[in-house]
């Protein structure tokens, strides 16, 4: 298994496609029930083929991942060969851009010599779509890129 099996909650929410994934394998739904009760390791990698399909099609689409921490902010753009990061950075402990006091003040105080930017690209490794899926692993939230674009215009790049 390449990335991580759905949740139960995400298989029921994608039932019609997971019984599509099935009918692709002319798996019918009485050989499913035979599979899941007498070949259980069949129905795992199944299962997990599934998920794997569910992962590279969202992957594949992801174009902007954000990552908030309470001092720092990193926005990401997936491009085709690499990744553009905007970070920010603070060190004011009474600062947490994680609420939203935090975030109007970090909209407040833009200008102030307390937050420092980063600009960085990082080409990705062999498999962009793992490299992008570590980072949601590890916290990172895929979005439409508001954020990204807003500072990207204040940074002039």
């Amino acid at each position: 298994m390449k990335y991580t099996r759905l949740t139960k909650e995400q298989f029921e929410e994608l039932h019609q496609e997971f019984i599509n994934f099935l009918a692709t394998q002319s798996i019918t739904a009485d050989e499913w029930n035979d599979i899941k009760a007498n070949k259980p390791e069949v129905a795992e990698q199944e299962l997990d083929v599934f998920s794997d399909l569910v992962w590279l099609g969202v992957l594949s689409k992801v174009q902007y991942l954000e990552h908030i921490s309470p001092q720092q902010i990193h926005l990401f753009k997936c491009n085709e060969k690499q990744m553009r990061l905007i970070a920010l950075k603070i060190d004011k402990e009474e600062i947490d851009f994680t609420t939203k006091v935090g975030f109007q003040w970090l909209r407040d105080n833009l200008l102030s010599d307390d937050i420092e930017f980063f600009n960085a690209n990082k080409p990705y490794s062999e498999d962009k779509h793992l490299d992008i899926f570590k980072m949601i692993q590890s916290g990172a939230n895929i979005t439409k890129g508001e954020l990204f674009q807003y500072f990207e215009k204040l940074i002039g790049q």
